[in-house]
């Protein structure tokens, strides 16, 4: 008995290397790596969890301007992250809003650093709900600039000018639809 206790680890180490193959060659399945790192967050494809902002945004026919501008910009797989972030997304129509060739000239490769900024600008980390708003609030932005609330007598808020029209929430934060392409002073 005690010579097969003895033995008894090396039996069952002879059977895990019979049970790996045996054949002496390594068969390695690795993942196409170079794929994966030309791409970001964004590309990650899960269609079981809540939307994050920018899959809201992708989900909406009244922000497909904003959604080529965030590509312009590379700024998708930031806004992919986990987040918290508050997003004040300008529709369609706020962005036709804007100076002829206004949009045009930013989305250009060379503009690219430019249209982040004021893309940055929309953004707050943390999530801030409607009800947290107050009048002649200061809320800091993503780019270290600042917005004002302003809240008026019927009981809507505006940013910076820009009237929240609507609210979503994301997996990642939240969203306010504005009705105003928010541009920084300086910009």
């Amino acid at each position: 008995m005690k010579s097969i206790i003895k033995y008894f680890p090396l039996l069952v180490l002879t059977l895990m290397i019979a049970g790996c193959g045996g054949s002496g060659e390594q068969q390695q399945s690795t993942p196409d790596t170079s794929a994966m790192l030309s791409e970001g967050q964004s590309a990650v494809k899960d269609d079981i969890s809540n939307p994050n902002i920018v899959q809201v945004a992708v989900g909406s026919a009244d922000h497909s301007t904003l959604v080529a501008a965030l590509k312009a910009a590379q700024y998708v797989d930031a806004l992919t992250n986990v987040g918290p972030f508050t997003v004040f997304a300008p529709t369609n129509a706020a962005f036709a809003a804007l100076p002829a060739g206004t949009l045009e000239t930013l989305t250009k490769p060379e503009n690219q650093r430019t249209l982040r900024d004021i893309l940055e600008y929309h953004v707050l980390l943390g999530v801030y709900k409607p009800e947290t708003f107050l009048n002649d609030k200061k809320l800091g932005t993503a780019d270290g600039r600042s917005l004002m609330v302003e809240m008026t007598a019927d009981g809507s808020i505006l940013i910076n000018g820009g009237k929240i029209i609507g609210t979503v929430s994301a997996s990642n934060g939240i969203i306010h639809v504005i009705d105003k392409v928010l541009v920084p002073e300086d910009k």
